[in-house]
């Protein structure tokens, strides 16, 4: 059994009478950040006077960025600009999360601070309604990097009883998961559903349909919640695309995509034009469809464990070893949604959005380059 944190053993009784004491009329606010590898999430909190109803009763903050790897320390100071408020499932009313977006000392936005430009884009493309609904596969480890409830030595039975399964050999964490699906739906997250994955201690959340930019906003901050249960009870999520070598499934962030006409009768005349678009640029997709352009992707989309092969684009119906699937369903009623299954765990989900809409909505000119 892999290990647990010494602070998960604490008494959570003790806790409890902290946590239930008045708070003097005041709320704590903490901000949620994405810090300087682009994956990792930081977070500080302060006080307010009164609860803020809206995002312009919270205060731009600062951090030191030298501490993140988003600056030097000559010159460390970020600027903190809340984008999105939620409340707060950890400490309760009125208490709140805000995420926000990190600017640089002359206001420019941080190098993994690409809201901007994906917001850019999603305004760029709003007469055509866009939905996102992302699909986050996970691995639970111990704080030691093993797999949480896999044998200290050697390696579970095989894959094949664990998706969506039941029973103590099969569902390895569900208190983990069921605590964290109650947490987004307290925070206000559009958390779709749950489910055990393929590979043991492997889980998988949904959030969608969202419109536009709220669908990063979203898994960002279900992300964090993620991470702040998984602390309570000592372990850590990894979202490595490929966790395990050998014979397991990787982790994905399965895209589910929609506009407007695609919803509509005889959608799937515009679902198709929108993946002969995502075939031409392929390669520029895997660019940003892991956190380290395309890297990571490499170890995930081989081929197998249902996954294509990086090197070539393909798509079907009803087929998860495709680059892009139309699901059974869309392709009987001729209208609906399609799933991008490249993108990996680890991916930043603004880049994935702005990428997809960017190349099924826009012309070429009004294209944003990748990087």
């Amino acid at each position: 059994m892999a290990s647990v944190s010494v602070s998960s053993h604490f008494n959570k009784s003790v806790r409890q009478h902290y946590m239930s004491l008045p708070q003097g009329g005041k709320c704590q606010v903490t901000y949620i950040w994405i810090d300087g590898t682009g994956q990792g999430l930081r977070n500080k909190t302060r006080t307010l006077d009164t609860e803020p109803k809206t995002l312009a009763d919270i205060p731009e903050w600062n951090f030191d960025g030298s501490s993140t790897y988003q600056s030097e320390g000559s010159n460390s100071d970020m600027y903190l600009i809340p984008v999105r408020m939620f409340r707060d499932p950890f400490t309760l009313d009125p208490n709140k999360l805000v995420l926000c977006e990190v600017l640089k000392y002359n206001r420019l936005p941080a190098e993994t601070n690409h809201r901007m430009s994906c917001n850019k884009v999603m305004e760029q493309v709003k007469e055509h309604q866009i939905w996102f609904g992302i699909e986050q596969e996970y691995v639970l480890l111990g704080v030691d990097g093993h797999p949480f409830g896999w044998p200290q030595s050697g390696f579970p039975a095989p894959q094949g009883p664990y998706y969506c399964g039941v029973g103590a050999d099969k569902a390895i964490g569900r208190d983990i998961v069921e605590c964290h699906y109650k947490a987004c739906l307290y925070a206000g997250i559009e958390i779709f559903g749950t489910n055990a994955e393929v590979m043991p201690t492997q889980w998988e959340f949904q959030v969608g349909p969202c419109e536009g930019i709220e669908m990063a906003d979203q898994l960002w901050v279900a992300r964090f919640l993620l991470d702040r249960v998984c602390e309570d009870f000592g372990v850590v999520v990894t979202l490595d695309p490929k966790p395990m070598k050998g014979n397991w499934n990787g982790s994905g962030a399965h895209t589910n995509v929609s506009t407007k006409q695609m919803r509509e009768e005889g959608g799937l005349h515009y679902i198709e034009k929108a993946i002969e678009r995502l075939a031409q640029r392929h390669m520029e997709h895997i660019m940003v469809y892991d956190a380290r352009g395309g890297q990571d992707n490499i170890r995930r989309l081989t081929g197998k464990h249902e996954t294509a092969n990086i090197n070539e684009f393909t798509s079907a119906v009803a087929n998860r070893g495709a680059s892009v699937r139309i699901p059974r369903q869309v392709g009987q009623e001729k209208k609906g949604y399609f799933e991008d299954r490249r993108p990996a765990a680890n991916c930043d989900p603004y880049l994935v959005t702005r990428a997809i809409a960017s190349t099924c909505l826009l012309d070429e000119e009004q294209q944003i380059k990748e990087t």
